[in-house]
C-alpha cells in the first residue's frame, strides 16, 4: 500500500504491506498527528481508500483547523462517505473494536474502510493494569489483521524509553520513529527511520523530513543533485560484472564518464577492478589499461584468467592495449599493444600520448570501438607529481567523455590532502570508495551521474566469480 507521502514509498520500497500494523513514534512537535492524517488524506486522494482517524485526546474540531493550514478539508472528506474522525475513550474504542456488529465494525463497513490511525496508543499503557496493556495492543493488531485495515499506531516516545524496549514494538509488524534533532549548532532538523517493517525491504539510515504546505515532505537519505539529465540512455550502461554494484550504480557505469575508486592503504581493489576489466573485455570493447608500479603484464593475465579470459587473446584481437610507464621487460606476444611513455617529460607528455596512442591503436579503431581506460593514479602521482596530475587530468577526462571513452581510476584520496582531493572528485561523474574498518573491508558509492549515494556495504569473499559480493 502507498502511503502517498512524498518519499517514504522510497524508503520503504513500494509502501506499507497491507494488513499490518506499524507504529508511528515520536517526542511532541515532531508531527505524528500530521504524519496520520497525511496518510489516510493522500489514501483517498491517489488511491480512493477510505480511512478512520481514531483519537483519545483531541476534538475533531481541533483537527480539523490544525489540518485546514495544509489545505486538507476534512469535514468534506467525511462528507463523500470516505473518511470518520472520531473521539472516543481508549476502553470504550477497545470494546466496540472486539464487539460483532459494534460501532467500530459498523464504521468500516459503511465507508468501506481499509486505512486506520490510532492516536494514541500510549493511553492504554498509562491507563491499564500491569500486563494489560500488551494484551489489549496485541488484539487491535490482530482485529486489524482480520478485517484487512492497513493501521499507522501512533505513540508517544521519548528517549529514556530508550533505555528500555517497548513491547509495542514486539507486537506490531512495523516501526517509523520521527526525531527532533540538533542541527547546526542553532537549528533542529526532523529525522525519519524507518527501524523495523515486516514484509518489505527498507532503505536504511534517518532521513529529513519537512513541513510543507502540502503536509510531510521526506527528503530519503543520500540523495544528491549531480549529472542526471547528461547519462539518461539505460542502453549506454557498462556493467561492472558485480550484480549488486551495477544495481548500486542504477544500471551500471554510463558510457563516457569518469569514476574515481578511492581505497585506504588497507583495501584490496584488486577483483572490484579485474571485473571491471574482464567484463569490457568479454564484450569486446576496447580497452586500455595503465600500467603501475605494482602492476605486470603477467599480473593482469593472471588475474584475468581467474575470470576465465586470456589476455593474450585480448590483445591478438586488437582490443586490449597497455600505457607503460616504466622502463621494464615486456613479454615479445604482448609487446605490439604496449603505448611506452617511458621517454617522455611533463611538457611533452601530452602531444607524445595522443600521438603514440593513435600510431599504436590506429585512429580509424579509436573512432569505431567502445573503449574503457583504467589507470593507478597513485603511480601517476607518485611518478609525475601532484602538479602534473591536477594540471591534465580534468583535461583528459573531459576529452575521454567527449569521445564517449569511459574512465576509471584508482586512487587514495586521503594521502594527497583535502584539497587535491577535492578537485579530483569535483573532475569525476562518480566515486566508488572502498576501505577497511577493523576487520570488514567496506565499499560505498559516494557519488554519481544519477545523484544517487548509497549506504555502506560489507565487502564478502566467495569462491566463484566475480569473488565478491556486496552486502
Amino acid at each position: 500500500m502507498q502511503t502517498g507521502i512524498p518519499g517514504l514509498d522510497k524508503i520503504l520500497c513500494g509502501g506499507v504491506p497491507r494488513g499490518t500494523s506499524v507504529i508511528l513514534e515520536g517526542e511532541p512537535g515532531t508531527g505524528k498527528t500530521t504524519f496520520g492524517m497525511q496518510f489516510l488524506v493522500e489514501g483517498i486522494r491517489k488511491e480512493g481508500e477510505a480511512g478512520i482517524y481514531v483519537t483519545f485526546e483531541e476534538l475533531p474540531e481541533q483537527i480539523y483547523s490544525d489540518m485546514a493550514g495544509f489545505g486538507w478539508n476534512l469535514k468534506e472528506l467525511e462528507r463523500q462517505n470516505m473518511l470518520r474522525v472520531i473521539t472516543m475513550e481508549p476502553e470504550i474504542f477497545l470494546q466496540e473494536m472486539q464487539r460483532v456488529g459494534g460501532i467500530f465494525e459498523q464504521m468500516t463497513a459503511q465507508i468501506n474502510c481499509k486505512r486506520l490511525v490510532i492516536d494514541s496508543i500510549s493511553l492504554f499503557r498509562f491507563l491499564s493494569r500491569d500486563g494489560e496493556a500488551r494484551s489489549q495492543i496485541f488484539q487491535i493488531r490482530n482485529i486489524v489483521r482480520k478485517m484487512s485495515l492497513t493501521a499507522l499506531l501512533i505513540r508517544e516516545y521519548c528517549e529514556i524509553e530508550n533505555l528500555g524496549r517497548s513491547f509495542e514494538n514486539y507486537v506490531c509488524d512495523g516501526i517509523i520513529r520521527l526525531s527532533l534533532q540538533p542541527h547546526l549548532d542553532k537549528y533542529r532538523k526532523r529525522t525519519l527511520e524507518v527501524l523495523k517493517m515486516r514484509g518489505t525491504p527498507i532503505l536504511e539510515g534517518e532521513h529529513i523530513y519537512k513541513f510543507v504546505d502540502s503536509g510531510i515532505h521526506i527528503v530519503p537519505a543520500l540523495s544528491m543533485a549531480e549529472d542526471v539529465m547528461i547519462f539518461n540512455d539505460q542502453n549506454q550502461l557498462l556493467s561492472t560484472g558485480i550484480p549488486s554494484l551495477d544495481q548500486m550504480l542504477d544500471g551500471g557505469l554510463p558510457r563516457g564518464s569518469v569514476f574515481i575508486i578511492d581505497t585506504n592503504s588497507k583495501a584490496n581493489y584488486k577483483y572490484l577492478v579485474t571485473s571491471m576489466l574482464s567484463e569490457r573485455i568479454r564484450q569486446e570493447d576496447g580497452v586500455i589499461i595503465m600500467m603501475s608500479w605494482l602492476t605486470s603484464i603477467e599480473t593482469v593475465s593472471n588475474t584475468l584468467s581467474m575470470f576465465g579470459l586470456s589476455l593474450k587473446e585480448a590483445v591478438d584481437k586488437g582490443n586490449t592495449f597497455f600505457i607503460e610507464q616504466f622502463d621494464r621487460k615486456v613479454p615479445p606476444e604482448y609487446r605490439s599493444a604496449i603505448i611506452s611513455l617511458t621517454d617522455l617529460d611533463n611538457p611533452s607528455y601530452e602531444a607524445g600520448l595522443y600521438a603514440r596512442v593513435e600510431e599504436v591503436i590506429g585512429l580509424t579503431k579509436l573512432k569505431e570501438k567502445r573503449w574503457f581506460i583504467y589507470f593507478d593514479l597513485n603511480s601517476l602521482i607518485s611518478h609525475r607529481g601532484i602538479d602534473f596530475v591536477k594540471k591534465h587530468f580534468a583535461q583528459e577526462m573531459s576529452r575521454c567523455q567527449s569521445a564517449g571513452i569511459t574512465a576509471v581510476a584508482h586512487c587514495n584520496l586521503t594521502e594527497i590532502g583535502p584539497e587535491n582531493a577535492s578537485y579530483l572528485e569535483r573532475s569525476c561523474n562518480g566515486v566508488i570508495r572502498t576501505w577497511v574498518d577493523g576487520s570488514y573491508q567496506f565499499l560505498q558509492v559516494a557519488k554519481s551521474p544519477s545523484g544517487r549515494m548509497t549506504m555502506p556495504h560489507i565487502i564478502e569473499n566467495t569462491g566463484e566469480k566475480p569473488y565478491i559480493r556486496l552486502l
